[in-house]
């Protein structure tokens, strides 16, 4: 069997979390094809030590340093498996750039996607987190993965029912929370393409364009300038994106809200439940533009918590529990954040 990867030691993990916190690993193996994982598991000395994996680092609040075996997942490639009557399936590698994988499909002329434009982070994740954004989840487009399970060796495939998909959720932050390591996956984009449109920004748009039937391009470049207009650019202000779920309440919780809070933003869902906007709740608290320490709320969108420039995990930890108190104090909701706290 050829060598296991480099083993490096000591890195700095700040380059390698968007919210840009300093942690070291202490032992740190980059990942670039599924045969290193098995490598890596038929080492001994390897073999025996915790680990822990590493993909965009768009979803992680780091507090310490890492004293795991940390498996960089950087496995390349993109390519069109099938071409069907009723879709395409199209699989990446899962260290790839999910907003340049969304950009490289429409560029085969292949829409779907577009709606989850910019969305920070590594293909991998994306099925962990099931992301989603204006109206569109990963769920809705998941055909298959692949994975390697890091307790037994063995090769895994997972369909859309093993995934067991929720809101922001899946096995793997369940049942197979640090068990798996993913190495492809593959999306199903419905063939003829269906715009989804439905989503009260793009419904903005398109009032305010005249254009009511957007091209998947012009959709993507719309999903772009949104984003951009709402939430920093982890390059410049570090950050984790939205950090808090949108809490899905009663119909009778939300009746009792809006009975004290008639403005509260709140959205329908299929069964009868509600979705509340957390960054509204967190904006009626007060929260937004303040600051513990170095760690911060976003001035443009109270969803977003922002490394001010010096910020620790712990200043990060202790402003959202801060805001989660003064959510739960006001309007009796538990928000719950989206990053896994290391």
């Amino acid at each position: 069997m050829p060598d296991v990867p480099a083993l490096e030691t000591n890195v700095s993990l700040r380059p390698y979390n968007s919210f840009g916190l300093p942690a070291l690993a202490q032992r740190l193996v980059r990942v670039r094809a599924p045969e290193d994982v098995q490598r890596l598991l038929a080492d001994p000395d390897l073999a025996r030590l915790p680990r822990f994996v590493l993909g965009g680092g768009s979803n992680i609040v780091l507090t310490r340093d890492l004293r795991a075996l940390v498996l960089k997942v950087e496995i390349p490639g993109r390519r069109v498996l099938a071409r069907r009557d009723d879709a395409v399936i199209v699989e990446a590698g899962a260290g790839e750039n999910w907003h340049e994988f969304v950009a490289w499909t429409l560029e085969q002329g292949l829409p779907g996607l577009e709606n989850l434009a910019l969305i920070p982070g590594c293909v991998g994740a994306a099925p962990v987190q099931n992301i989603g954004a204006y109206g569109v989840e990963l769920k809705d487009r998941f055909d298959s993965l692949d994975a390697i399970d890091l307790q037994t060796g063995d090769a895994l495939a997972l369909d859309a029912a093993a995934c067991r998909f929720g809101y922001r959720d899946s096995v793997f932050k369940q049942a197979l929370a640090g068990r798996c390591l993913i190495t492809r996956v593959r999306l199903r984009l419905p063939q003829p393409p269906t715009a989804v449109l439905g989503y009260l920004d793009l419904e903005r748009r398109m009032a305010d364009t005249g254009i009511t039937h957007p091209t998947p391009r012009q959709v993507f470049d719309w999903v772009c300038e949104i984003r951009r207009a709402k939430l920093p650019d982890p390059a410049v202000i570090g950050n984790a994106g939205s950090f808090f779920k949108n809490p899905v309440v009663t119909p009778e919780q939300c009746r009792d809200i809006i009975a004290r809070d008639p403005a509260i933003v709140h959205y329908p869902m299929a069964d009868g439940s509600f979705k509340l906007a957390a960054g509204w709740l967190i904006d009626a608290c007060g929260w937004k533009g303040k600051s513990i320490g170095q760690a911060g709320v976003y001035e443009k969108q109270a969803l977003v918590l922002v490394n001010r420039g010096q910020a620790i995990g712990g200043e990060i930890v202790t402003l959202a529990q801060a805001i989660q108190e003064s959510v739960y104090g006001r309007f009796g909701i538990r928000l719950e954040p989206e990053p896994v706290v290391v």
